[in-house]
């Protein structure tokens, strides 16, 4: 998802105690999903939509073999500051049907578009509450840790976190933020994929449960 400096170092999955996951979208083309899920792989996300009249032509197709092998399944919206919010929900929510997740939904927060802070700020967390008016509960946010340092300091609290930043160590946010997940590369590789995945992992203790979808 985030575009930032590579690093072809990928951290210890296969040795480690570790929970990993991936996410994925078309550009990885067709998954062998069989021999992903023979892999440790503990949760999946898969890109839904993006801004207010995008989808992933490969969503339904992996959803659907994904959950057939087995893995823990969530979707996510790439969230576009200047298009209509109820736009975007709308679009991301006639893919990302509730019955089928087993993660809360996340968003992929990468740019301001040319906002100001307090104008992007505004924007993002006006399609935050649709969503969690939407779905019953808060999304899992996707962000980068300069990203995030620079645009979202301190507005998070009350949220689920994924930082991405592509390096030997783990992320440090100016605010000491405790996200959940760490996506450490993009350069991943695994059995059933084509070329390179982004790949990540819980940090300290939190739990595969803290974001599992509450069906009411």
């Amino acid at each position: 998802m985030f575009i930032m400096a590579q690093s072809h170092v990928v951290a210890c999955e296969d040795t480690c105690g570790h929970i990993h996951g991936i996410d994925l979208s078309h550009y990885q083309g067709n998954v062998f999903w069989e021999a992903v899920g023979q892999c440790k792989v503990s949760y999946v996300y898969l890109k839904a939509s993006e801004g207010g009249d995008h989808i992933d032509d490969k969503y339904l197709q992996n959803i659907n073999l994904a959950h057939s092998y087995g893995l823990m399944v969530g979707s996510y919206h790439f969230y576009r500051p200047k298009v209509n919010q109820q736009t975007q929900l709308e679009n991301f929510m006639a893919q990302c049907r509730s019955d089928d997740q087993d993660l809360i939904p996340m968003v992929d927060v990468e740019t301001r578009s040319g906002l100001s802070v307090e104008a992007f700020r505004d924007s993002l967390f006006t399609f935050l509450h649709l969503m969690e008016k939407a779905y019953r509960q808060k999304p899992l946010i996707y962000t980068g840790a300069n990203f995030y340092d620079h645009n979202l300091l301190g507005q998070l609290d009350d949220y689920k976190v994924m930082i991405a930043q592509y390096t030997k160590k783990e992320p440090i946010l100016k605010d000491n933020l405790d996200f959940l997940l760490w996506q450490y590369t993009a350069k991943g590789t695994l059995d059933g994929i084509n070329g390179y995945v982004d790949k990540s992992r819980f940090m300290r203790d939190h739990k595969l449960r803290e974001i599992r979808f509450r069906h009411k």
